[in-house]
């Protein structure tokens, strides 16, 4: 919102990333590269579309470019992270999914890791409390907004990095979108971690639900099966999870196991994922 240049990589300006398109950006040249000539400008109005491959373009582009820090606007982020930080509420209530997210990351900071991510609350609780700081390490389906993608996501990163630990971050509506997909990570013996956040719930549209159309949940609410039990009955390992002090525990029985392991966590029911964009708002006017 406050950018005087912006450079858009292969990005298609959907409307969870531009908000009001009208008041997107509005101080900011925009460059947009896209290998894809029908995207360019297709959604918001450009100042310069460049036609080729990112890996290409960058490397032309990084030839040319000058370091030139702006200490002021520096400082002015310092500042923000110190006025808005991230943080859960610790209150009373059941046990919380940034929690969860953190301990998870705790347990893997010293060892080799790739984490997927389902989609909904799940996928944006990792992206905000998951201190990722390798490369290729957190594998999501981003903007394409696919629930089912993290599960046989996590199977071909175990396969493909097997001394790597390997967690998918679910939802409890996500999951079964694959879930049928045990079978395939216990028929490969490949020790795949699903943390599912369980609010029976897809939290997502609830959260819509409460913040804009005065709590009427229609169609949002899950009656999920014993997770454990699906998870042991296709022959692998399931661990449920209903207090704070038994995360740790959790996790670390299931990175010890040779089975894939289904851990079952009874969060909060009603914990939002924020910062939050109103529908039809800019995005600086955002809620939480």
């Amino acid at each position: 919102s406050e950018c005087d240049l912006l450079l858009a990589i292969g990005a298609r300006f959907d409307d969870r990333v531009t908000g009001k398109v009208e008041s997107f950006a509005p101080h900011a040249k925009i460059v947009h590269i896209d290998i894809d000539p029908a995207e360019l400008g297709k959604n918001v109005k450009v100042d310069i579309s460049i036609a080729g491959d990112v890996r290409t373009v960058v490397v032309d582009l990084l030839k040319n470019l000058v370091c030139n820090p702006d200490p002021a606007w520096e400082e002015k982020i310092k500042l923000w992270k110190k006025e808005y930080p991230l943080a859960s509420d610790s209150g009373e209530g059941g046990m919380r999914p940034q929690t969860v997210i953190r301990e998870i990351a705790d347990l893997l900071a010293d060892k080799p890791f790739r984490v997927t991510t389902e989609v909904g609350q799940n996928q944006m609780w990792t992206a905000q409390y998951f201190p990722f700081t390798r490369p290729r390490s957190f594998i999501s389906s981003g903007g394409l907004g696919t629930m089912g993608y993290g599960f046989p996501a996590a199977i071909g990163v175990q396969a493909a990095c097997p001394d790597e630990v390997v967690f998918d971050i679910a939802g409890d509506g996500s999951i079964q979108m694959n879930i049928q997909e045990l079978a395939t990570a216990v028929n490969y013996e490949l020790p795949v971690n699903v943390a599912i956040l369980d609010n029976n719930f897809l939290g997502m549209i609830r959260q819509w639900q409460e913040l804009f159309y005065d709590r009427r949940y229609a169609h949002s609410e899950l009656k999920n099966p014993d997770f454990v039990r699906v998870a042991e009955a296709y022959g692998a390992e399931g661990i449920r999870v209903e207090k704070a002090a038994e995360i740790r525990p959790a996790l670390e029985q299931a990175i010890a196991s040779s089975k894939p392991v289904f851990l079952d966590f009874i969060i909060e029911r009603e914990e939002n994922v924020m910062p939050m964009v109103p529908p039809g708002e800019a995005i600086n006017k955002m809620l939480g």
